[in-house]
């Protein structure tokens, strides 16, 4: 596989190292991907989206949901005594312990969790400060400087 070099996206861009450097992190990752536990990503709004892991198996208090560096760290693990006394005959249900990160973008928020029906729901909002939104610079109406000093002389003669 191709390296991929960044470098010439520093050079004509300004202000979107996060993107080059993540980027650069995905292409450079392991070609083995994760695949457990599954997931869907989707979005319920313009500006919400929810992730849904399938975690059947996992209890409410198993399960860890934290933010770090702009990274969302869902992770599980079942306490060692909770297989004990038990035979399974067959095992299809894999409860084994996982960690999966989902790299978030700039001003994408974190709102809430809830754990239903063997899905583990985490909700997301992005919340665009008021200094980062568009606005529209109103254009003021007048002449060139020129015409307004010669104007403006003219004014001052006739009152003369």
């Amino acid at each position: 596989m191709r390296h991929f070099d960044p470098t010439p996206l520093y050079r004509a861009t300004v202000g979107f190292d996060r993107i080059a450097d993540l980027m650069d992190r995905v292409m450079n990752t392991d070609v083995t991907q994760q695949t457990y536990p599954p997931y869907n990503i989707e979005k319920t709004d313009e500006n919400a989206y929810r992730i849904s892991i399938a975690v059947a198996g996992f209890s409410p208090d198993e399960l860890n949901v934290e933010v770090r560096e702009n990274a969302l760290v869902v992770s599980a693990r079942k306490p060692e005594d909770a297989e004990e006394g038990r035979t399974f005959l067959h095992r299809g249900i894999a409860t084994r312990a996982f960690e999966r990160r989902f790299a978030l973008a700039d001003h994408v928020k974190v709102t809430g969790a809830t754990h239903v029906d063997g899905m583990l729901h985490i909700e997301l909002a992005r919340e665009v400060p008021e200094a980062l939104k568009p606005r529209r610079i109103e254009i003021a109406k007048g002449s060139p400087a020129r015409q307004t000093t010669k104007a403006v002389e003219g004014k001052a003669r006739e009152a003369a």
